[in-house]
């Protein structure tokens, strides 16, 4: 059987003070932010996640966006190291986390930089966006860590957004949604599904037809039902501020051996 664990970390007293690359900066509500992150966490408990929280890392603005600090791929964990410096404390703590599921633990080095923001997993396939966040000489490690396993990268370029995930994610049958305009290489995707809003054009998948999308695609959201698929919808607009998502908000581990 699958796993269904998922690392997530509380939200920094400083996450106010997070990164913004791609949009104008807004005041964030820290303790809405709060109020959101525990329904988020909610929702994977209530479709049978289990929930592993990270140690805060409190001095981390960003540290809430999880997801950045390793990429997963079958019962490896490669811990990132952000193209962002001042992000790279925060896989503290992840490391522990990751060792202590039974994982191998491998590592970005210098000078490479990757964000697993930048990482979407389809199947084998493991696409990476090389932009702002992750380098060549990321995709380089990322390829020589996962191939050996039966992993086929692809690198995409990026330069319309944060990070891949910003762009792309992917429905369980594989087809790929995103926003065209975002989009550098739309061409490199077999499989295209354009959604009508940006926030739509993220989605976790839960299990079964079930979909974790934010409260701010209602158009994305209906669109996908009327697909066949249920969507599950959580508020994170003090998240989206700071240009996080549903995917960043947390680490899904499907494949880890029983």
């Amino acid at each position: 059987m699958p796993s269904k664990k998922a690392l997530i970390r509380r939200p920094s007293p400083r996450l106010a003070e997070g990164l913004v690359t791609h949009i104008e900066r807004e005041k964030v509500d820290a303790d809405l932010a709060g109020e959101q992150w525990e329904a988020y966490a909610e929702a994977l408990r209530t479709h049978d996640w289990e929930t592993i929280e990270v140690d805060p890392a409190d001095d981390c603005p960003d540290s809430v966006f999880v997801e950045d600090t390793v990429v997963m791929y079958r019962n490896v964990a490669l811990i990132a190291r952000s193209g962002a410096e001042s992000r790279r404390d925060e896989t503290e703590g992840v490391e522990e986390a990751v060792a202590s599921l039974g994982c191998s633990v491998n590592w970005i080095w210098e000078p490479g930089t990757l964000d697993g923001g930048d990482v979407l997993k389809v199947g084998d396939t493991i696409y990476v966006g090389r932009g702002g966040r992750t380098n060549a000489a990321g995709v380089q490690q990322l390829r020589a860590a996962f191939e050996p396993l039966g992993a086929r990268v692809v690198a995409v370029p990026v330069s319309k957004v944060l990070h891949l995930k910003s762009a792309i994610t992917a429905l369980p049958d594989g087809t790929i949604l995103g926003r065209i305009p975002q989009l550098d290489a739309p061409s490199l995707f077999p499989r295209f599904l354009p959604v009508p809003e940006e926030s739509g054009a993220h989605v976790v998948l839960l299990g079964g037809d079930k979909l974790l999308m934010a409260a701010s695609a209602p158009k994305t959201a209906e669109l996908l039902a009327d697909l066949g698929h249920e969507p599950v919808l959580v508020d994170i607009s003090e998240f989206e501020k700071l240009e996080g998502c549903v995917t960043c908000l947390s680490v899904r581990m499907r494949d880890l051996y029983a």
